[in-house]
């Protein structure tokens, strides 16, 4: 992965650590959730006409990520409704790049020199350590929240080697993200609109412009991804992107105030360290 490829999914994982603290600020998780992937969709909207469509052959990646992605967000929102964001967003985005590296390696002949496997590997226990270390004093764990958690780390690795692969044959990343984003804006809205009705989305109104600025965050942060996997190996990307556990923690600490522990510190060095054999690699 060359430096600027880089530098350009750390501020992706950033930019994803945001969207994410928004899931739980002030707002059900499920309602913000619906809000971020509107917002995004909008956001998106303008540009795509300029862009284009991806080819043909990229339409059935496509269409299985935007399923892919419907049964992330509910997983994710289902998760943060039980338990913190410090607990939850670790386990979800750390089990994502141990099964994306396994997964590519072998169903799409991906290759990653030892010392990046290494890295993978290390990324994956910092960031399951900051879940398990740096939880709330106190707090238990909830087997139904990891449980989510869980599913959303399959669901993450199953959205990202879909859109690696489609992005790479559709002759354009960014007329394939567009595409992306504009679409998938609508199966979360209908599901939401289809359980609670009209009137059960009415809490999002106070949070239009809260919800667009999130779902700026999550178009911006993705869409770097997905070209990235266009110029890098898939599971290296990945990986990389699941550095945002490191913004999350911040985050969570600064403004969600959970309290700070120990043991996210260590898992932060343990990440930063990752960070480096991945780039040594």
């Amino acid at each position: 992965m060359e430096l600027h490829v880089f530098f350009a999914v750390l501020a992706a994982a950033a930019m994803h650590a945001g969207w994410n603290a928004f899931l739980k600020l002030r707002i059900e998780p499920f309602l913000a959730m619906t809000l971020v992937t509107a917002g995004a969709g909008l956001v998106a909207l303008p540009v795509w006409p300029f862009l284009g469509v991806p080819k043909l052959e990229a339409w059935p990646w496509l269409l299985g990520s935007i399923a892919l992605h419907l049964g992330y967000y509910i997983a994710l929102t289902k998760a943060y409704e039980r338990a913190d964001m410090s607990q939850v967003y670790p386990i979800a985005r750390g089990g994502a790049p141990l099964l994306t590296v396994t997964a590519s390696l072998l169903l799409l002949g991906e290759s990653l020199s030892p010392l990046q496997i290494a890295g993978v590997a290390t990324l994956g226990g910092g960031v399951m350590m900051i879940s398990v270390l740096g939880r709330r004093k106190g707090a238990a764990f909830d087997p139904v929240a990891l449980g989510y958690a869980g599913l959303t780390a399959l669901m993450i690795c199953g959205y990202t080697l879909v859109d690696g692969v489609g992005a790479r044959v559709s002759g354009d990343p960014h007329a394939y993200s567009a595409t992306l984003f504009v679409i998938d804006a609508f199966p979360l809205l209908l599901f939401a609109l289809w359980r609670r009705g009209l009137s059960g989305l009415a809490p999002m109104r106070p949070y239009l412009l809260q919800g667009l600025a999130g779902g700026a965050m999550s178009l911006g942060s993705y869409w770097i991804a997905i070209w990235a996997m266009t110029v890098a190996a898939i599971p290296l990307v990945a990986a990389v992107r699941e550095s945002s556990v490191l913004f999350a923690a911040l985050i969570a600490v600064v403004l969600l105030k959970e309290p700070p522990q120990w043991g996210r510190a260590i898992s932060a060095v343990m990440i930063v360290g990752a960070l480096a054999l991945m780039r040594m690699g």
